[in-house]
């Protein structure tokens, strides 16, 4: 295991540099103590020793000394230290003197020898920028020099011109995979670290064979423009590759077979921005919106879960939804619908009933809409709102949900409170309660299973009077004036197509219970979850053959 420390240590870094350090800053955000700190290239220059056929490749376009200065109790070092421990390397003294502005990390191939017989061993290629050839040089003979005082069974080539050093593969005896570390120094640019040597003379083949390496891709070369100034960090995904190494499905054909992430910092948290290409037209995108959307005005501030936007009417016939049929088929093999079943309190009111969002909902909301889900302490189920723009499909959209209810056993009731007319749909019940005079004695009660209201250019739906009675009297305590909300849409590039937005607090228990594997994610990305405030996602752009969505991190105490 030892053989491979530092290549995991490395890999380790570049993976988890971002998620630690800038989280760690959050007592600096709301300041411009950190406005210069930014990606100096706009795209990976390792990209050139990458196969076109490789399933992804990560890049982090700074130097981690310039995230140095948002360190508050020097999580940095305290990761450089304790990931080089084993390898007997210092950080400050072996690395930091010749490294450049850039680690890039990818996965080249499913299997190293391409021979199923024996098993797969994935390729992995690592590339750091040098500032200082000599020194960077200096470190490749230093380190392996360490391996072989360990132990190692060292070896080395010339490649093309080039000096390969490597170690004889071991086969560790736990995990019976073999453990080894390739490493090259090539030109003044670059040095190279690989799991195998093979890897190392494909890198080498990739920058002399001019339609070998990603860059030459028609898809790599569409993506990186996509890149926006200043990006922090950017990964590369080969989607059908990434599906055959993870054993995923795809639909055939896959609409979008390629995507580009990247990260940039902003003055309230981070920004992933991520870019699906496609090989060709695609629908077309959402309506867009350029200012919040006012149905927003009747979502409480109490909401872990509000989703906005408009025309619901056109989603089945969009880019989004085409998006969406790829990314549940790939993780579940099927057509189950993981957010229908996260949604489905808000419309099916509560019901046994089995409301097919597309024929009962989307088809008559051709105005703004507003979703919100409200946790409750103590209750199962949050409970709902949903906010709709009257046009003229509503009538016959809400009679539609009147009929459902009726199918039920529910009937429409109405009433006023504080002189506001509200519609429900109840089922009466009969309890026999003790009387002293032994005559039989009932009391009827009235189960809600919703409730409406008409207010102004609005309908509105809620779960029940309560969150009705807390909808009618917001007025200044709506989501769309809380200063959070806003400063959490205000990151997002504008005009988009709406957005869902995420109170983590009050939204992490019913998301926890809905995706379990969230706690996973939790304990992996740990800084983020600990110092995530809100989350925001919303598409946008109008090029139909790339779909652009962002996911904003308010992060912060």
């Amino acid at each position: 295991m030892k053989q491979a420390l530092f290549f995991r240590s490395l890999a380790a870094i570049t993976m988890m540099l971002l998620f630690i350090s800038i989280p760690g800053c959050s007592g600096l955000f709301g300041t411009n103590s950190f406005v210069g700190i930014s990606g100096t290239t706009q795209q990976p220059g390792a990209a050139i020793f990458v196969s076109q056929q490789a399933p992804v490749m990560m890049s982090m376009l700074v130097n981690p000394d310039k995230l140095q200065v948002l360190e508050r109790e020097g999580e940095l070092s305290k990761l450089k230290t304790s990931l080089l421990a084993s390898t007997g390397l210092d950080y400050k003294q072996d690395i930091q003197p010749w490294l450049g502005n850039e680690i890039t990390l990818a996965v080249t191939t499913q299997d190293i020898d391409r021979d199923p017989s024996n098993g797969q061993q994935l390729g992995y290629l690592m590339a750091l920028a040098t500032k200082n050839p000599e020194k960077s040089r200096e470190f490749v003979d230093l380190l392996f020099s360490k391996r072989a005082i360990a132990g190692a069974n060292l070896a080395t080539e010339q490649y093309e011109g080039i000096k390969l050093i490597f170690d004889s593969p071991q086969v560790d005896p736990k995990s019976k995979m073999q453990n080894s570390l390739a490493g090259a120094a090539v030109g003044d640019d670059f040095i190279l670290f690989a799991n195998d040597p093979k890897v190392l003379r494909e890198a080498i083949n990739n920058v002399q064979g001019p339609d070998l390496n990603i860059t030459t891709s028609s898809q790599y070369q569409q993506a990186v423009k996509q890149i926006p100034k200043g990006a922090l960090a950017v990964a590369f995904l080969n989607l059908p590759n990434i599906a055959q190494w993870q054993g995923l499905k795809l639909p055939e054909p896959a609409t979008y077979d390629s995507e580009i992430v990247s990260v940039v910092l902003t003055n309230k948290g981070l920004l992933a921005e991520t870019s699906l290409l496609a090989q060709g037209e695609t629908a077309p995108p959402l309506e867009p919106l350029s200012q919040p959307v006012g149905a927003l005005q009747y979502i409480p501030t109490s909401a872990g879960l509000a989703i906005a936007g408009k025309s619901l009417s056109s989603l089945p016939n969009s880019n989004l939804n085409q998006v969406w049929e790829q990314i549940k088929v790939a993780i579940s093999g099927s057509e189950k619908n993981i957010v229908s079943g996260l949604i489905k309190p808000v419309v099916d009111l509560q019901t046994d009933s089995d409301i097919n969002l597309k024929e009962d909902i989307f088809t008559w909301v051709q105005g703004e809409y507003a979703i919100g889900l409200l946790p409750r302490s103590g209750q199962a189920n949050p409970d709902f709102v949903f906010v709709v723009e009257k046009t003229e499909t509503t009538p016959a959209g809400i009679s539609r949900l009147d009929e459902i209810a009726y199918s039920q056993g529910l009937s429409l009731n109405t009433f006023d409170i504080d002189k506001q007319k509200i519609s429900a749909w109840t089922q009466l019940k009969a309890t026999k309660v003790a009387d002293p005079q032994q005559r039989e004695k009932y009391t009827i009660e009235a189960k809600v299973s919703g409730v409406r209201i008409s207010q102004g250019n609005y309908e509105i739906l809620a779960s029940n009077l309560e969150t009705m009675n807390e909808i009618i009297n917001a007025k200044n305590n709506s989501l769309i004036s809380d200063r959070q909300f806003k400063n959490s849409i205000a990151a997002i590039p504008q005009p988009n197509q709406g957005y869902v937005y995420l109170d983590w607090a009050k939204s992490r228990e019913l998301l926890e219970n809905q995706f379990p594997i969230l706690k996973l994610a939790e304990i992996l990305a740990k800084p983020i979850f600990e110092n995530l405030r809100s989350l925001t996602m919303s598409s946008y752009g109008s090029d139909t053959k790339i779909f652009k969505i962002g996911v904003f991190f308010q992060l912060g105490k």
